[in-house]
């Protein structure tokens, strides 16, 4: 199979954009034939789908494609091409366990980037507003093996207007410089866009609590978080670091968006706040995909999947994701709302356990 025409085909179906209508036919197409491209080169992917029973002789509907549970990015490299083709390896944190982390190997960071540049603009950017990004993560040059760093890289050389910048490096986080920064914004009444995970966040804010500092960031000006508390020193609720964040900055609520993504993944899923107000719609706080991806909530152990409105377990698939795969189990709880999802967190219990028995299979049958 044409790994150029693939890429190509993707490229194409991502280039219609965020509002693009909704073509079942043309997604499942373009999932089945990136299944028996996955199928075809993906050793420890093929085992599992062949213990399955599940081939592209047989597969006719993407909801049938088999996914991997995110655990076993840890033990095995999950790669279409030789890892040493990589172009750029994205690492999970391994906050815990160090040794054990998580890899992504891409072969082009083209579709990870055309990915990620019309959502990031359609829901932190729906106005169509140019900011100055002020970014609370250290840049790639820091954290080349970073998924979040290149997004956030991708984000200031697509979007970012003049007076952008990093704002975290080796020293830590730069908070006279941020707080300069802000200051200034305030001072020209130039909007401008706080970018980063809520972990550095809740330092900086820390710092401004300690100091008794707030600020009255100009109309226009918002706040795009990524979680990532994982291993921090503390944790702060959603509903408390947003009110935090509207305290200190002056930002609205409705200008508040957080992204949801993972180092496996090439997509990003946002929260719908900032587009609805932008749109004149009702508030709402929940993550929608773009046409190039779906999402499922499922019951780990049977793999079926949840009525409406139950919790179960967020699997997603992704066009993008080309050399790895394209179906994958998260750990993550969540369920359905609307035309997209609420994240609820972390599996526990009978989740959990559901979790395990898709690594401990997975592993079972990839390493034979």
């Amino acid at each position: 199979m044409d790994t150029a025409a693939l890429d190509g085909a993707i490229l194409e179906f991502i280039g219609r954009g965020v509002d693009q209508p909704r073509d079942e036919g043309a997604f499942n197409a373009l999932a089945l034939r990136l299944f028996a491209h996955q199928f075809a080169h993906n050793l420890p992917y093929r085992r599992l789908c062949e213990r399955r029973g599940r081939t592209p002789a047989n597969v006719t509907d993407w909801r049938q494609i088999p996914s991997v549970p995110i655990g076993a990015f840890k033990e095995l490299t999950l790669a279409c091409a030789p890892a040493d083709q990589a172009v750029a390896v994205f690492m999970t944190s391994g906050t815990t366990h160090k040794e054990r982390r998580g890899k992504a190997y891409h072969t082009t960071l083209e579709l990870y980037d055309a990915s990620m540049r019309p959502n990031f603009g359609a829901h932190v950017l729906p106005d169509g507003a140019r900011l100055p990004f002020l970014v609370l993560f250290p840049p790639p040059s820091i954290l080349p093996n970073s998924s979040l760093a290149h997004y956030l890289d991708v984000a200031l050389s697509s979007f970012g207007a003049a007076g952008s910048g990093w704002f975290m490096g080796e020293k830590g986080l730069d908070r006279a410089g941020l707080s300069e920064a802000l200051r200034e914004a305030e001072g020209t009444g130039r909007p401008v866009g706080l970018l980063g995970a809520s972990f550095a966040f809740v330092h900086f804010l820390d710092d401004c609590a300690g100091r008794g500092v707030r600020f009255r960031l100009p109309p226009g000006s918002r706040i795009m978080d990524t979680g990532g508390f994982k291993g921090r020193s503390r944790e702060v609720g959603r509903e408390d670091l947003y009110r935090v964040f509207s305290e200190t900055f002056g930002i609205p609520d409705t200008s508040i968006v957080n992204m949801y993504g993972m180092t496996e993944f090439s997509v990003q899923f946002y929260d719908v706040t900032l587009r609805r107000h932008a749109a004149g719609r009702p508030p709402g706080r929940f993550k929608v995909g773009p046409p190039w991806s779906r999402t499922r909530i499922i019951d780990p152990e049977t793999g079926a999947e949840k009525p409406a409105g139950d919790v179960g377990v967020l699997l997603h698939l992704d066009l993008a994701n080309r050399n790895t795969v394209s179906a994958i189990l998260t750990e993550d709880l969540g369920r359905a709302v609307e035309d997209g999802f609420e994240l609820l967190g972390r599996v526990t219990g009978a989740e959990a356990r559901g979790c395990s028995m898709a690594i401990d299979e997975f592993l079972s049958t990839s390493r034979r």
